[in-house]
């Protein structure tokens, strides 16, 4: 597959990731900066379960990372991902997803 085509496969898939309304939220709050799983439960408000499963889609995608922090997990987005503090939206390498 030639480098162009490559490109533009690697950024539809995370496009795709992100057409998930829950998928959107969860990276929507961690535009405003790193949370535990708890805290993203109380904002998202779905199933513990349901929203780890979310989360392990978007890590896997690049979007979004996870480190240990004690007994919990911290999650983020990806730095590749993060724009400017003033900027609302995401640098996905291919374009820029703008919450404006």
């Amino acid at each position: 597959m030639p480098r162009q085509e490559a490109d533009q496969a690697h950024c539809a898939t995370k496009l795709k990731v992100l057409a998930d309304s829950t998928r959107l939220s969860i990276v929507r709050a961690l535009m405003n900066g790193p949370q535990h799983v708890g805290r993203l439960n109380e904002e998202i408000d779905i199933d513990q379960s349901l929203l780890s499963h979310h989360l392990r889609v978007l890590r896997e995608s690049g979007l979004v990372r996870s480190e240990r922090d004690g007994k919990a997990v911290l999650y983020d987005l990806a730095s590749k991902v993060k724009m400017r503090p003033r900027k609302k939206g995401l640098q996905l390498g291919c374009c820029v997803l703008s919450f404006e």
